[in-house]
């Protein structure tokens, strides 16, 4: 069994290797989810031009316009003088944001007075403007906090400390990196497992592979085994480019995320021995595997919190393998996951694992029959 089982294995890679095709299928998508998601795809808010209508002479307000030109959130902070230049500003997309602050801001604050500064925000860009709202509110607080202190004046808002665990700078490639990671091994994973059978039955070679001295469960293994080795060098090169490109530590065992990331390879695989069994042509199957990596990607948790979807669509992730291993690549990189949390995220990897290539092999004995 070995010694045909290992042949198969061998030439299932050369296949790979020496197809143009799957080649670029190796290494054009993931380079490009490298340089996409890691730089351009970030919901860190920078380069935010905003204007400011400063109507108070006194020392605050000028103090307020100077820390905010010196953040590095704002690209310009352009000064108006009427209100109406300032809506215009708003309304021609000429900037996000917009401060308007009051005439006895000065005054106000000096006397002990509430001194409310007005905040405009561009509500076409929610997300982004809810970020620029709370940058500035910072800005200010910190501002009012700084002359209670220089003043000794007592003020009856709560100090508030905050500590960010894990991400102490909130470095946005520190979660989109290692969550990279997954995304590729089930990307590279199910396309070279789904253009598998698929790529015999186009070229005619899949009887010559029916009539072979291999039984059923040597040939699935042979199909199975190659795209799990690709799949396991593509997350070994994703790892050091994650550690010495992107310098983000790697604080847990790496024997951990291995021992999680075969059984997440094994479901993946599963899925796209499935899908290369119902298609009779690589094309079919390239387009069935990325109907299944979209909404699989959506709904992992990769970008927007599980937590903010429909209680059912709660649920239907739960069978989703790139969920359950975006855990374990987090963890064990941000927060040295301990073994009992890496164990109870890669349980539904080994469930998800054994249906569906349970699903696979039943659906490849039906259609070899």
């Amino acid at each position: 069994m070995w010694p045909r089982l290992l042949a198969l294995i061998v030439k299932e890679l050369l296949v790979v290797l020496r197809d143009p095709r799957s080649r670029a299928i190796l290494i054009g998508p993931p380079l490009v989810q490298l340089l996409v998601f890691s730089l351009a795809a970030t919901l860190e808010v920078k380069n935010v031009d905003l204007v400011v209508l400063n109507r108070d002479e006194g020392p605050s307000g000028v103090e307020i316009v100077r820390r905010i030109e010196g953040s590095p959130t704002f690209r310009s902070v352009s000064a108006v003088h009427d209100p109406r230049a300032l809506q215009r500003a708003i309304d021609q997309q000429g900037a996000l944001c917009a401060i308007d602050i009051g005439a006895s801001f000065s005054q106000d604050l000096a006397a002990g007075r509430p001194a409310n500064i007005q905040i405009v925000l561009d509500g076409r860009r929610s997300n982004a403007s809810q970020i620029v709202s709370a940058y500035l509110g910072e800005i200010v607080n910190t501002y009012l906090a700084d002359e209670n202190e220089r003043h000794r004046r007592v003020s009856s808002a709560p100090h508030v400390v905050q500590r960010n665990w894990f991400n102490p700078n909130l470095t946005f490639t520190w979660f989109t990196v290692p969550g990279l990671i997954a995304v590729v091994a089930l990307l590279v994973g199910l396309l070279v497992t789904a253009l598998s059978v698929a790529r015999e039955r186009e070229l005619g070679t899949f009887d010559q592979l029916m009539v072979a001295p291999l039984r059923t469960h040597e040939i699935l293994l042979g199909k199975l085994i190659p795209p799990m080795l690709i799949g396991m060098v593509h997350i070994t090169l994703y790892v050091l480019a994650t550690v010495l490109i992107f310098r983000v530590p790697l604080r847990g065992s790496i024997v951990l995320l291995y021992a999680s990331a075969l059984f997440f390879l094994a479901s993946v695989v599963g899925v796209g021995l499935f899908i290369s069994s119902l298609c009779a042509t690589q094309q079919q199957a390239i387009l069935g595997a990325f109907l299944f990596v979209a909404p699989a990607t959506l709904l992992s948790g990769f970008a927007t919190p599980i937590e903010n979807m429909p209680r059912w669509l709660q649920t239907i992730t739960l069978a989703n393998p790139l969920r359950h291993f975006l855990v374990v690549t987090r963890g064990i990189f941000l927060k040295a996951m301990p073994v009992e949390d890496v164990a109870r995220s890669t349980a539904p990897l080994i469930l998800i694992a054994v249906v569906t290539l349970s699903a696979a092999a039943w659906l490849f004995r039906r259609r070899t029959e």
